[in-house]
């Protein structure tokens, strides 16, 4: 984990099929700002920013999207970037 300006960055190595779940998770967590899910070659796949409140409806696009990546990798790299701004 680094951290920078009161954000931090935690990186979480996931199966292909542990995917989706684990990008739920995090997102559910709620002070995710970023997310980002790397391959194995250490290339961005996709990055997705996330604001405060984003719910629901807003968010089944990044769903399809992060499925679609789960259906063709093996292994990958979530990298989240979270805001502890407003904590503590």
């Amino acid at each position: 984990m680094s951290e920078t300006d009161g954000d931090r960055y935690e990186e979480f190595k996931v199966k292909g099929e542990d995917l989706l779940g684990k990008a739920r998770e995090l997102i559910h967590e709620g002070n995710v700002r970023r997310l980002m899910i790397i391959n194995d070659d250490g290339k961005t796949l996709v990055e997705i920013p996330l604001t405060i409140g984003v719910i629901g409806a807003v968010l089944l696009p990044v769903w399809a999207a992060i499925g679609a990546i789960a259906a063709v990798v093996t292994d990958c790299t979530i990298r989240v970037e979270k805001s502890d701004q407003g904590e503590g």
